[in-house]
């Protein structure tokens, strides 16, 4: 697949500024990543530590935008033959990376083109998956990879008569402790969510082995159709409108729109991304904690590893670009796979470490000792063992399709259509998207 394949994918592009491949002598690396504030400031830490750790490589970090800005940055830069060296890319954009053909070059040919080791072996099984190959070879480099939980307000949980150091397992249970919080006032929202589609649709089949999508989850073809009208996914979509109409939970938007509440402490319980504990640790002013994600006992009887967030970093070709250059580039995502580095960025930030060492580096120092709970969302991707349904998802254009779902789901909790109804459009809806995709792909 030519290189145009990827530049198809968005249009009126602006060109890129000229990227330099020398300075004082050493080889640098330009890496483009979309972190901001506090993990901005991690970023040029670890690009600081590099570059001091040895006199050859110079890696210089650029803050690009969002994710889609970082993303539409780069197709521009690939349009005019000056592609940074190093990007980072948000997972579900994921699908859309793995058709850029010539225009990236995955860690697997990277690794064995300059002979610098970089095992997928050393990463956790979850995480490596989902930048990974039907077989098992990478094609971009796990970096900050999060996952989501179940955050909970002890404060509420106590004022509801609920034992915080108990918090609910099951789905059955969940519904029984918002109940409790209703009833009691114990908070204003007895429970929420951010990232509706992402934590209880997408994170709920793979807790349950459920298929998302045919051709497992779309891993192993882009001819695949998605799977979300099935009755056990309806079931967990009647549920959320089930307990909205009883007002047990409140549907509080899009994507990360309710993260407010969680630092708040308005929500007794609230879904988001594990992520967000560096921002509790910073900001809430009450006594949380965090708890796996909850399963339905009548589906499974011992749920499966969740699936990732956040985003990894692919190493884009150029026309003029050296071996020297791909070479620097793979020993820099040497040092980001060491443990150390891996573990040191984990504490800072939050983010799960993405290496099996890292973690244990991590328990070795104590950390989770002094910060109880930061090791749950590793266990819990590390949970069980990886299947074709849990692996992740491997969709094309699936942002889109995110937010059709969302539409459905809208529409659903407006009174609008049934649960049943909302999955069928959506499934629907969202299949003519993978089908558009498989076409340009094609093309």
């Amino acid at each position: 697949m030519r290189r145009r394949t990827l530049l198809a994918s968005s249009a009126a592009l602006a060109a890129a500024p000229l990227l330099p491949a020398r300075a004082a002598g050493k080889t640098t690396i330009v890496w483009w990543h979309a972190m901001t504030a506090q993990l901005n400031d991690e970023v040029n830490r670890i690009a600081d530590s590099f570059n001091k750790s040895q006199d050859e490589i110079e890696v210089q970090p650029v803050y690009k935008g969002g994710y889609a800005d970082t993303l539409t940055a780069t197709i521009a830069a690939v349009r005019a033959g000056q592609a940074p060296h190093l990007v980072q890319i948000f997972e579900v954009g994921t699908g859309t990376m793995l058709t850029a053909g010539k225009a990236v070059k995955q860690v697997w040919e990277l690794s064995k083109e300059t002979g610098v080791k970089l095992d997928p072996a050393a990463y956790i099984p979850a995480v490596r998956g989902y930048y990974s190959l039907s077989d098992g070879r990478m094609a971009s480099m796990p970096f900050n990879s999060s996952t989501a939980v179940m955050w909970y307000n002890k404060d509420a949980f106590r004022k509801a008569g609920l034992d915080p150091a108990k918090p609910p397992a099951t789905w059955p249970e969940v519904e029984a402790a918002a109940r409790a919080i209703k009833e009691k006032s114990a908070a204003e929202i007895p429970m929420t969510t951010s990232w509706p589609v992402w934590i209880q649709l997408e994170q709920y089949a793979a807790l349950h082995n459920l298929p998302y999508a045919t051709k497992e989850n779309g891993f192993a073809g882009l001819d695949t159709q998605l799977e979300i009208a099935a009755k056990p996914m309806v079931k967990q979509v009647q549920r959320l409108l089930d307990m909205a109409k009883e007002g047990t939970f409140r549907y509080a938007g899009r994507d990360n729109a309710p993260d407010p509440l969680l630092l708040s402490g308005q929500a007794g319980i609230h879904f988001n991304s594990s992520g967000m504990r560096g921002a509790l640790v910073k900001s809430a002013k009450y006594d949380w904690g965090v708890a796996y994600l909850p399963y339905d006992p009548s589906l499974i009887k011992e749920p499966l590893n969740s699936i990732i967030g956040g985003a990894s970093l692919w190493t884009m070709t150029a026309p003029n670009r050296t071996p020297a250059e791909y070479k620097a580039a793979a020993t820099f995502l040497a040092y980001l796979g060491k443990p150390e580095t891996d573990a040191a960025w984990h504490q800072a930030t939050g983010y799960v470490p993405v290496t099996l060492a890292g973690f244990e580096l991590s328990k070795t120092q104590g950390f989770y000792e002094k910060n109880p709970g930061a090791d749950l969302p590793v266990k819990q991707l590390a949970r069980g063992h990886v299947t074709p349904n849990s692996k992740g998802l491997r969709l094309g254009r699936l942002p889109e399709i995110r937010n059709i779902i969302q539409e459905e789901l809208e529409k659903a909790l407006q009174g609008g259509q049934s649960a049943q109804q909302a999955m069928d459009a959506a499934t629907t809806r969202g299949n003519k998207v993978l089908r558009d995709f498989q076409k340009s792909v094609k093309a």
